[in-house]
């Protein structure tokens, strides 16, 4: 049955969100208050990179299924589902998550309602933010028939439309059967796939999007530690990583040993879990020490380069290739970058920098970069070359033309793309990630 579906919020989340429901066939409105952006998403200009995402958006555009505004009333009238996918940052101070926009959209949504309507959280909230929610709207209007849910979004940037269409499940947290059945009917295009539905109270389904990213979190951690144990004992991470993931209990994903984690998610989330577990009285302490070594690594992924660079980087050139916290997106929330290059400019060396999609997003906050237009151009007259983000681009570069463009051929993989004995045989130093050196 086709629905009338509502998205508040037209960022990351909400806006493949919105256009893979309408997708599927449902009536779609993704409500902004940037006008600039809904003015260019009706051009068919996107405010991210996300693969496939602009044909996606254009076909569900044309078709009639998917419209963009900032009038978030008229929008929320009539809709069967309105999802509240606003941002909830890691608030300043004490590392919780910053609900102000979750609650302002509550309010509006409250006093726009009309009919029985289900309101969903998207957005990442610590658990009981439903029941506040649940509250707000009642007090914006006494009268509202609507239940809330929760339904936490597994999005990975870069493949985030796959993992819409093709989830490994979908979590939706409910207190009536009223709201089940609409978002049972709602997600019927992907149960029917056999993706498995999990209902869960509401509670509950919050509390799952945050243990899921700080266990990923810790897979990541955990190895980023093992890779330094590896370099000290003479041991290799990446077979390691392999030894162990092919343990069915453990599995072999988020073990890739690097500059530690980023992005718009692990960070504030595990600092939200964190902080709940504290107000709770039951501190989570494999999180808190995940949170604390992963930003002390990025810090010492910046010294191993200066070590690599001869112990001293002050008036050298050092070329950087990637900035984006992962490939395949041009997001730079909490990206290593952001602490490695500064921490290389303190100690005195000019970073020239390529990333193929965020250097825009990365231009205001590392205004001191030369930004380079390519790989070599980056990579030209540079005393070492750091690979700090593994785009399929630098897998494949041409390491002849690599080495004779560098003035020393130091190379330092953060990401582990190219193999210690081959690039040894090249005749470069190199410096890889968890192998004796």
């Amino acid at each position: 049955m086709r629905m009338r579906v509502t998205m508040i919020g037209s960022g990351y989340v909400g806006l493949v969100s919105g256009a893979c429901f309408a997708d599927f066939g449902h009536e779609v409105t993704c409500v902004d208050l940037d006008q600039a952006k809904i003015d260019g998403l009706k051009r068919g200009v996107m405010p991210i990179f996300e693969p496939g995402l602009d044909d996606l958006v254009a076909r569900n555009v044309e078709a009639g299924r998917l419209t963009f505004t900032t009038e978030l009333a008229p929008a929320v009238k009539d809709a069967a589902v309105v999802f509240i996918a606003v941002g909830t940052p890691s608030r300043r101070g004490d590392g919780h998550a910053d609900l102000t926009y979750v609650y302002e959209a509550a309010r509006q949504i409250g006093q726009a309602v009309n009919g029985y309507t289900v309101i969903v959280d998207k957005s990442t909230v610590p658990v009981g933010t439903g029941d506040e929610v649940d509250r707000i709207l009642r007090e914006a209007n006494p009268s509202a028939d609507v239940s809330v849910a929760s339904n936490p979004e597994f999005l990975r940037e870069g493949s985030a439309i796959g993992d819409f269409k093709r989830p490994d499940r979908i979590v939706v947290g409910v207190e009536d059967d009223r709201a089940k059945d609409v978002m049972e009917e709602l997600y019927r295009p992907l149960y029917l796939n056999v993706a498995p539905l999990v209902f869960t109270g509401r509670r509950t389904a919050e509390l799952i999007k945050y243990a899921a990213n700080a266990f990923l979190a810790t897979k990541i951690t955990f190895i980023n530690e093992i890779a330094d144990l590896c370099e000290k004992v003479g041991a290799n991470v990446q077979e390691v990583a392999r030894g162990i993931g092919l343990d069915n209990r453990i599995g072999s994903k988020f073990l890739h040993a690097g500059p530690g984690f980023g992005g718009s998610c692990f960070p504030k989330d595990t600092r939200a879990l964190v902080r709940t577990g504290r107000d709770y009285g039951a501190p989570i302490k494999i999180v808190e020490m995940v949170e604390e070594v992963n930003e002390a690594r990025k810090l010492a992924m910046a010294e191993r380069i200066i070590a690599a660079s001869g112990g001293d980087v002050s008036g050298k050139r050092i070329a950087v290739l990637g900035l984006a916290f992962k490939p395949n997106t041009d997001d730079m929330r909490e990206a290593p970058s952001l602490a490695i290059v500064p921490a290389l400019e303190k100690a005195g060396a000019t970073v020239a920098a390529f990333d193929p999609e965020a250097m825009e997003q990365a231009k205001p906050l590392l205004p001191n970069v030369v930004y380079a237009e390519d790989a070599y151009s980056a990579i030209k007259d540079a005393d070492a070359l750091v690979i700090l983000t593994e785009w399929d681009q630098f897998r494949a570069l041409d390491l002849a033309r690599v080495k004779s463009t560098l003035k020393s051929p130091v190379v330092v993989d953060l990401r582990n793309v190219y193999r210690p004995d081959d690039m040894a045989q090249r005749g470069f130093t190199y410096s890889g990630i968890g192998a004796a050196g």
